[in-house]
């Protein structure tokens, strides 16, 4: 009945009828919307030591705020967190590190039967699953318990943090005593974390609003209303202000008889409002006067809004499906498109790794997703990088640069906080060089705000932000090397995506980045100058852009030293890197520990093994810069020098195995990068799910498989799927244009719905180019090793 994922205690009901009967005991209780048992993971069972991934997995979301998927009744090893986005807590610098905050433990509800509290650690378990209805953005929980007394009571929970409303977090509890009558109680609790934020009752108005205040001043606020539905006997009691604010309600329990508790919740802080304790307060009035289960209807028919701009279909492999939903779940949890304050952290709102910094993953692997799903989420996460433009100012003022150097690592200033040190496998203080050395993040950005700007049109963004960025990370880069008596311009000393090798040299990837950012922002300023006349005096005003600028980045970009030889068409890493030890990996292979723990960090350095995708990001970032000779010809060296001693390798590698036509060795990839959070019962997760991972699957499917790349004026497809994948389709925004691209294996063809928005050109790879309006489809049939023209069809 159950067909599990891989390893793991994670599984999702079987399809069909079967499918579906086995969903409903869980799934009937509530809510009032029909849930598709397809789109559902569930943990069946519990095993503590499993734990603290499962709760990363089972995390609901809202891009504001995020709860961990714990236990209501905390059981051993749990961690009940919930973080609260942009509000970050210690201090930065002098060994400090800045981490998200987390709010009261709003989840926290005991029920006690004739006095004694139900745990999984007592009495017996007779069923319990939690489901994660990915559709919906609902936790589930069942669970039946009996005491030592032959009482059975079931329990069915429902979690969600609003999509509609993101101040409000609601939580509900069904108990239904089965075979006794008898005393329950229930508890609600509101704990305090964290010792860096002093909590509070408000001094004044609403004596159910706590209030939190962080060390850099913000204030926090948080009020309940809780509501319990049943007939007879009910007594309700709440307590103080103390360690915990608790209510606690009683009542005699009938044979059968099912009560429900519902408790919601509303989050305000002084980074929205002047006042969040009123606002608190009265959002908490308004929402009262809603049943919960209208909220839950909203709730849910917003994220369905979101599933029709961005839900990938998978025919043929129905693990690629799920895991692709899973993915793109995260992805929409993660960000409020609301705020251009805030951006995303390593492990977003679902665990403590990194501590909520944001580092290159954001603009590199999440950002791609939510230009062409959902480009104000994409906007927003632009602007945090504008917002923290003057910290990138002046720390490469502080290093004596030009321009903008962006933080490796940063929180809510854009100030650097990368940790100093950090405790090796063997237990040694390691001094931590990335923050120091891996400046690649600064054309990282860039080449998101380009993207994005290729991609929406966006010209309002460009215009007042995206320019700004562009033009103070070009002079960044100008400054950042010098030309050398070789006569060409070198940049010594960084980190690129290979964080194995260290103190680099010419580094190809943070080179080749460099001079594109040189060049586009050289053409940016032509293009401003010739196209927009009554705009650019303002930029150039507001930038001081000298007038020969443009072209000394240019000649900066000629004399930037790649590595490339074009007689191997190979780039070399950095200099020198072909000088190292040619070491075969494949004996190491498949990897249980990073190989710098297995070789030691010392041979690591001295050997041609590469952690991550390096060389190999160029051609997933810049495909149309380099013949695919290039391409080709760098993968098959780089490729089995590369341990992925990084969560971000395998996603990069299938998706430019895809764009190189080697489908099965992508789908191998696609399939490494799924299973980082969704095997081994999800213990890699117990820090937070691998979210640029989860970006990254997206991009392998959409860019990869599915062929989609940007060209000016409109699109080019170039498919190449797995061999047991039969269909593949996906929706696209563009430029203001709507879309959606259909991949049919059998009888080989591509179909383009043309839902809204201007012409545009469409290109398939060795086929026709197409101008083509809304609302049509396009049909295009392969012809040998190419395709045919494209077919205006009937819908």
């Amino acid at each position: 009945m159950w067909r599990p994922h891989d390893k793991a205690i994670l599984s999702v009901p079987d399809q069909g009828e079967e499918g579906a009967q086995a969903a409903a005991p869980f799934l009937s209780a509530r809510p009032p919307f029909a849930i598709d048992p397809s789109w559902v993971l569930v943990e069946a069972g519990f095993d503590p030591k499993y734990e603290p991934g499962i709760e990363s997995i089972f995390t609901v979301a809202n891009g504001y705020v995020g709860t961990r998927g714990s236990l209501a009744e905390r059981a051993s090893p749990s961690s009940p967190v919930t973080y609260l986005a942009g509000v970050f807590t210690g201090t930065e610098g002098g060994g400090g590190i800045r981490k998200l905050a987390e709010l009261p433990d709003w989840t926290h509800l005991r029920v006690l039967v004739e006095g004694v509290p139900l745990s999984l650690d007592t009495g017996t378990t007779l069923d319990h699953r939690r489901i994660l209805d990915l559709q919906h953005g609902l936790l589930f929980r069942n669970w039946r318990h009996q005491d030592d007394q032959g009482r059975v009571t079931t329990l069915t929970y429902v979690r969600a943090l609003c999509f509609h409303d993101r101040h409000l977090l609601l939580q509900s509890v069904t108990i239904t005593p089965e075979n006794y009558e008898g005393n329950i109680s229930i508890e609600s609790i509101t704990r305090r974390p964290q010792p860096e934020i002093h909590w509070s009752s408000a001094a004044e108005g609403d004596p159910a609003v706590i209030l939190g205040r962080t060390d850099r001043g913000t204030t926090i606020a948080m009020t309940s209303r809780s509501r319990l539905r049943h007939e007879k006997g009910l007594e309700g009691a709440g307590n103080g202000p103390g360690e915990a604010c608790a209510e606690q309600w009683t009542w005699r329990a009938q044979r059968g008889a099912a009560v429900r508790f519902d408790r919601s919740v509303v989050v305000y802080s002084s980074r929205e409002v002047r006042d969040p304790a009123g606002a608190a307060s009265d959002h908490a009035r308004r929402a009262s006067e809603t049943e919960p289960d209208a909220h839950l209807l909203r709730h849910a028919q917003a994220w369905e809004d979101r599933w029709r701009a961005s839900e990938v279909e998978v025919v043929g492999d129905e693990t690629a499906q799920r895991v692709l939903r899973f993915a793109a779940y995260h992805l929409h949890s993660a960000v409020n498109p609301q705020d251009e304050h805030v951006s995303i952290g390593a492990r977003a709102l679902t665990g403590p790794t990194y501590k909520g910094h944001v580092f290159w993953d954001t603009e590199i692997y999440l950002l791609p997703f939510y230009t062409f799903t959902d480009p104000r989420a994409a906007r927003a996460l632009l602007q945090y990088r504008f917002h923290t433009l003057p910290a990138a100012r002046d720390r490469a003022r502080r290093w004596g640069y030009g321009g903008a150097l962006y933080a490796w690592e940063s929180a809510d200033t854009g100030a650097d906080v990368t940790p100093e040190t950090v405790r090796a496998p063997d237990g040694r203080l390691v001094q931590v060089l990335t923050g120091i050395q891996e400046h690649h993040i600064s054309a990282d950005i860039a080449y998101a705000v380009w993207q994005y700007w290729q991609a929406t049109a966006d010209e309002d963004f460009f215009f007042a932000a995206g320019v700004d960025i562009l033009i103070e990370t070009a002079r960044f880069w100008a400054t950042r090397g010098r030309v050398e008596p070789d006569g060409r311009y070198h940049i010594r000393t960084v980190i690129g995506p290979d964080e194995y090798h260290e103190s680099v040299d010419d580094n190809a990837y943070t080179n080749v980045m460099a001079q594109w950012t040189l060049e586009r922002a050289a053409d940016t300023v032509d293009w401003l100058r010739s196209r927009h006349p009554e705009v650019w005096p303002v930029i150039s005003e507001r930038l001081q852009v000298m007038p020969d600028e443009p072209e000394s980045w240019r000649r900066t970009a000629a004399l930037l030293v790649t590595g490339f030889d074009p007689a191997t068409n190979l780039f070399e890493q950095f200099a020198g890197f072909f000088d190292l030890e040619d070491l075969d990996l494949q004996p190491y292979r498949p990897m249980s520990v990073p190989i710098d723990v297995t070789l030691g960090r010392e041979r690591t350095q001295r050997a041609q093994v590469v952690k991550q995708a390096d060389v190999v990001a160029l051609s997933a970032l810049l495909w149309e810069r380099f013949p695919v000779a290039v391409h080709e010809a760098n993968f098959r060296y780089y490729e089995p020098r590369t341990a992925h001693g990084s969560s971000l390798s395998p996603a990069l590698h299938a998706l430019v195995s895809a764009r190189l036509g080697e489908a099965d060795l992508a789908a191998q990839y696609f399939q490494d990068a799924s299973t980082i959070d969704l095997s081994h019962h999800g213990s890699k997760a117990a820090g937070g799910v691998h979210i640029a991972t989860l970006g990254g699957l997206w991009q392998a499917v959409v860019f990869g498989m599915g062929g989609i790349r940007l060209r000016e004026g409109g699109l080019v497809i170039d498919p190449h799927l797995p061999s047991n994948w039969d269909r593949l389709s996906f929706p696209l925004q563009w430029s203001g244009r709507s879309i959606s691209v259909t991949i049919d294996r059998e009888p080989g063809q591509v179909t383009v719905d043309f839902r809204s928005g201007e012409p545009m050109t469409v290109e398939l790879s060795h086929g026709s180019i197409e101008e083509i309006t809304s609302p049509h489809r396009y049909v295009a049939h392969r012809v040998g090793a190419g395709w045919g023209e494209w077919q205006e069809s009937k819908r």
